[in-house]
């Protein structure tokens, strides 16, 4: 436990200072009832003689004094080592999934990140200061017991110690099966805190449902396993715990049947024998506590392995000698496949095509066709299975991770706004530039309009991911960043297809300033002829692969992919323009 609580928190003196002082009052217990032997064999006598216990009473008063010292200053030490392990393991923990690649964070690894920090982490902490504390002392206390009766009477010292590994082989088995249900258990808890994220987002599906009360079936369900595989643990344990009970009630039993016989038969003065009763009792009662503290342990162990699990999640490998210039922005692909698990099918395959600095790129394709998965490439989110990811000529394995994404805005579909002002949200891109630019950002991206009429202007909080705005609002607040962070490539999700007629115009108008600067290099999944028209490339994607390459007009020529879908959306643009005018009339 130590040695993995010292892996999580590498700072010796920490941990030096909670075993010292706890390991100190626990030998201090022992000598102190050790005291007790010279003490009682000069007062249990015919004649008790004061003078003989007087030199052994002052160093006993002395060793209670200096005890009761360290356990006052043991509270602020483990609380202090506490709290900086807690706040050590949690910052590991964000530092190293910051490194992890995006595929990563599915909603069930979303769902046990957030247990790991908000509860495991703790758990490390807390308990190992808490509960390690009392483990030493139930570990160093019955040894320093049994050292002073092996003065005092050898043979009922050997019967206690014999007690030991019975007990110890007990414990064991109690503790591995305590472990077993406490994983059962953090994998239910897990699954609840899956469940209630999905209740949360899940509202309004919910609510039109007419199940806003009541939730979910699968919350409930998870609800249910948890209690059930509680009910299952508890009646695992009773057996485990009752035997390793029964150990120690048997060991006690029989040193108080042996001292009591060789009291009687005149073997062991009736000083020695109270003394021997009270350390026999002193022995055992730490023992006694130990089933619980296993148990406390076990989950304290339970609780580094899945902190150490998430810190054993490999990120993207950074190159020996990272590059940070590039000589310009420019994209290529070449032979690029991956595959987002090792069980899928490729999200794409054999992938090759060049955006020239400066220019447009136009993604187009069906759902699933791995138009999201090019622009994840670009940024590194990932990194490709063959092939390879090349920005400024320099494939992005080498690039230096901070220059690369220095570089690279991105405005995705789902745009995620922290709960704070909207000024807050935009100077995210850029923390330093002066309010004229992030004016000038604004309009670019059509979002001053928004902030003109909204009650508190630029002060306005946008909610929790932004749920105050508009999925258009939204979107011209990511746009907004892409033109404040001044980056030479923006990777782009058009996603207009639910946005209202306004709003589509404004995001359309924001996107086309985006792609008028020569020295941006812009990929865009575009739907909408109005982008399609204005990129200087397009390249079509089926099922994971190139299907076609060229200029639009070259494109709409063929009568291929991009032709179907670019007629498709004037087709369905035409008709909802047409059926709006004719409800109007």
């Amino acid at each position: 436990m130590i040695g993995r609580l010292h892996r999580l928190h590498p700072h010796p003196s920490d941990l030096a200072k909670v075993i010292g002082v706890h390991g100190a009052m626990a030998i201090l217990q022992g000598l102190v009832l050790a005291l007790l032997v010279p003490v009682l064999r000069a007062l249990l006598q015919p004649e008790p003689d004061i003078d003989a216990a007087l030199p052994w009473l002052l160093p006993g008063a002395a060793g209670v004094t200096v005890y009761w010292v360290l356990k006052a200053v043991s509270t602020p030490i483990d609380f202090a080592v506490s709290m900086r392990i807690a706040a050590q393991v949690r910052n590991r923990l964000m530092a190293h999934v910051t490194k992890l690649p995006l595929g990563w964070f599915t909603s069930s690894a979303k769902a046990k990140l957030s247990r790991t920090i908000t509860t495991s982490a703790g758990a490390v902490a807390h308990l190992g200061v808490t509960f390690g504390p009392p483990a030493i002392s139930g570990a160093l206390v019955p040894l320093t017991v049994v050292a002073v009766m092996f003065f005092v009477d050898w043979r009922l010292a050997l019967l206690l110690l014999l007690v030991l590994p019975a007990a110890f082989l007990a414990l064991r088995r109690s503790g591995r099966i305590v472990a077993e249900v406490d994983r059962d258990l953090e994998k239910a808890a897990v699954e609840i805190a899956r469940r209630a994220i999905e209740l949360g987002q899940a509202q309004p599906v919910l609510r039109a449902a007419g199940l806003g009360r009541v939730g979910s079936g699968r919350m409930r369900a998870a609800l249910d396993e948890h209690r059930a595989g509680y009910r299952r643990g508890l009646r695992r344990t009773v057996f485990p715990n009752l035997s390793y009970t029964g150990v120690i009630m048997l060991g006690f039993t029989a040193v108080l049947i042996m001292g009591t016989h060789f009291l009687l038969r005149g073997q062991l003065p009736v000083a020695d024998a109270v003394a021997l009763l009270v350390l026999a009792v002193r022995f055992l009662e730490p023992l006694g506590t130990l089933t619980e503290l296993m148990g406390v342990l076990h989950a304290m162990d339970n609780a580094t392995t899945r902190v150490q699990d998430i810190l054993a999640e490999e990120p993207l490998p950074d190159s020996a000698n990272p590059i940070s210039e590039k000589r310009d922005a420019g994209i290529e692909f070449a032979g690029v496949t991956y595959s987002y698990g090792p069980e899928g099918r490729p999200a794409l395959s054999d992938v090759s095509f060049r955006c020239a600095p400066g220019t447009t790129t136009a993604l187009v394709g069906p759902s699933g066709s791995g138009k999201t998965t090019v622009t994840r490439l670009v940024a590194r989110f990932f990194d490709p299975d063959q092939g390879s990811v090349r920005v400024g000529g320099i494939d992005v394995r080498d690039l230096d991770p901070a220059a690369l994404l220095d570089d690279i805005a991105i405005v995705f579909q789902d745009v995620y706004l922290f709960d704070t002002t909207i000024e807050d949200n935009l100077r995210l891109a850029r923390p330093g530039a002066t309010d004229d630019e992030l004016h000038a950002a604004a309009h670019a991206a059509r979002l001053d309009e928004v902030v003109d009429r909204l009650p508190q202007g630029w002060s306005t909080r946008v909610g929790e991911g932004g749920a105050r705005l508009s999925g258009g609002e939204r979107q011209r607040v990511s746009i907004a960043r892409a033109f404040l962070k001044q980056a030479r490539i923006v990777l782009l999700d058009e996603a207009g297809s639910a946005l209202d007629p306004e709003n589509e115009a404004m995001v359309s108008e924001a996107i086309a300033n985006l792609t008028t600067d020569p020295g941006r290099t812009v990929i865009v999944i575009a739907h909408r002829p109005a982008t399609l028209a204005t990129a200087d490339a397009v390249v079509a994607l089926d099922a994971g692969r190139v299907v076609e390459q060229g200029t639009p007009a070259q494109l709409r020529e063929t009568g291929g992919m991009f032709a179907r879908v670019y007629t498709q959306y004037e087709n369905a643009r035409g008709w909802h323009i047409a059926g709006t005018t004719t409800g109007a009339d």
